[in-house]
Order: structure tokens, then sequence, then C-alpha cells
């Protein structure tokens, strides 16, 4: 969650989410609903994974006037029916804004869990081996999307085009691979990174020997992931240089692509098509305030 500077901002977009919904015409709510009702609810898991978004939902809520406790935190892995968040306040505004929070905690942890998933498959595997994501975001929703993996044990890579240097086949296509990479080392210096994607053993060995500090096997299967590690070993090209695939990489397979010797995969499926994680929202009366004493 953003800190500091970045938090007005964050709570703008997260308003911003509330207003899509229209949540203060919920002509439902309004309809049925006595203004003075108060209420308690109970947000629980319907079904095992890792929990992210909890400290998001807890500034949504406490920003609608509603008191809320966490009972797990982002990164906690849970069971079916296990509590998450206990909240009391408004009964119209825990109605109004349920939907908001359950489809951001359901979707946020499900990234999450899908992340924990793959982390859980490769390092079976490899111990050391890296699960990333990638930039494939949703728009308005890239920060707690990374934020999620985070919690599912994975690296959230980089964040924007501003973060890194990572040179694709759109780049090379209009630059020659060995120049683009020595022009991309002259932008960042000698202690900066410069990763360039390559699609053959032969741009491989290219990127390598212009000084590319890491090299992305893009669309390659494990069989061919693994030949060009070897392939680099071999020639001395692969000491000190991070190797990385992407690409058709899923949670499922994700343990074939470790057994290769490459150092880290990224994911596009775990924001782009993770499952979400089943969420609930019971609701039942709260105790009405007490009356302030009269003063004599």
């Amino acid at each position: 969650m953003p800190r500091k500077a970045g938090r007005t901002a964050f709570l703008r977009q997260l308003r911003a989410f509330l207003e899509e919904d229209h949540y203060r015409e919920d002509l439902t709510t309004r309809s049925v609903i006595p203004a003075s009702l108060r209420a308690r609810a109970t947000l629980s898991a319907q079904a095992p994974g890792v929990v992210s978004g909890v400290s998001v939902a807890l500034l949504l809520l406490k920003d609608q006037g509603l008191r809320a406790r966490a009972r797990v935190k982002d990164g906690d892995r849970v069971r079916r029916g296990t509590p998450v968040l206990e909240i009391e306040g408004r009964a119209r505004r825990i109605l109004e804004v349920e939907r908001t929070v359950l489809n951001l905690m359901t979707h946020l942890s499900g990234v999450a869990s899908a992340t924990a998933r793959a982390v859980r498959e490769a390092r079976r595997v490899s111990p050391s081996f890296e699960v990333a994501a990638t930039r494939k975001t949703l728009p308005g929703l890239r920060d707690l999307e990374k934020a999620a993996v985070i919690h599912g044990g994975g690296r959230p890579h980089r964040r924007d085009l501003s973060s890194a240097i990572l040179l694709k086949n759109n780049h090379l296509a209009l630059v020659p691979l060995a120049e683009a990479v020595r022009r991309a080392r002259r932008a960042v210096g000698e202690n900066g990174t410069v990763e360039t994607e390559v699609r053959s053993l032969r741009q491989a060995r290219e990127a390598a020997r212009a000084g590319s500090d890491q090299l992305l096997f893009d669309n390659v299967s494990p069989v061919t992931a693994r030949r060009w590690t070897r392939a680099l070993e071999t020639e001395g090209l692969r000491r000190g240089r991070l190797l990385e695939v992407s690409g058709g990489v899923r949670p499922s397979n994700i343990a074939r692509y470790a057994a290769t010797g490459v150092d880290r995969a990224s994911l596009g499926a775990l924001t782009h098509s993770a499952p979400a994680l089943p969420m609930h929202l019971t609701v039942r009366p709260g105790k009405a305030r007490r009356a302030a004493p009269t003063k004599h």
C-alpha cells in the first residue's frame, strides 16, 4: 500500500472505486434499511489460499466511517471458513461498500494464492528459484497486484517502464541487438542493469557478449531453456548473469522450468489470469449506540 505522500492519492483511487458502483445511491439498501440501524459483519474465506488486500480493505472501511478489525494479515494462509475481517458500523454503509471490498479482496487474494502455488511448485525442484510478476496488470490495480505477488512469496519485477531497462523484441526490430545493449549500458552506467529478451541461442550469445546482465528466454520450452543454459555455461557466458524464462510459464508447469538451471520465471498469469479466492460477507444486527448521558 502506498505510504505518506501517496496515501492521499491512493484514498482518492479507492473512493473512485466506490463511486463507480454509485454506492451512495444504493436503491435496495436505502429502500429497506433504516438510516439509524447498526450492524456487524464478518468477511470470511470460502476456500483455502493466501490472503492479500487486508490493509487496503481496512483503509477503505475506516475512510467510510466503519470500524474494522483484521483477523489475519496480508500473506497469511487461510482455510475455508477462516474469518478475515470483522466490521461494525452503520448497516447502510456496510452494505454499500460490501461488493467493492469483496471484489478487491477476492482478486488480490487470488493473485497471492496463484503466486504461492507457483513458488511452492518451483522450489520443490530449485529452492532458490524466483517467481516474478510482469507488467500485465489491470489499469489502476498495478501496485495492489504487485503487492499481492509479494504476499504470495514472489517478486514484483519492474513496476513500470521507468523502473529498469528490458530490451524486448520490438526494440530489437528497430536497433541491432549488440548496439541496443551498448546504448542501454551507456544510459544506466556500469552499476545499472540491462536485461535483454532473446528468442534464439544466437541472440543469447550476442547479448551476453555485448554486456547484457540478464537474459530473458522468451517463449521457449523447458527442453530449449535447459539446452541454452548449458550452452552458455560451456562457453563461459553464464557466470554472473541472471537467466529468466517468460511466456507460456504457468503454476502447473513451472517446476519443469525450475529444473532447467535458469534463475527466474516471470508469469503474466499471476495477475491477468489468477482465479479469485472466494470470500463471503455475512451481516447481523449490531448493538445500538448508547445515548449520551444527560447533563444536569
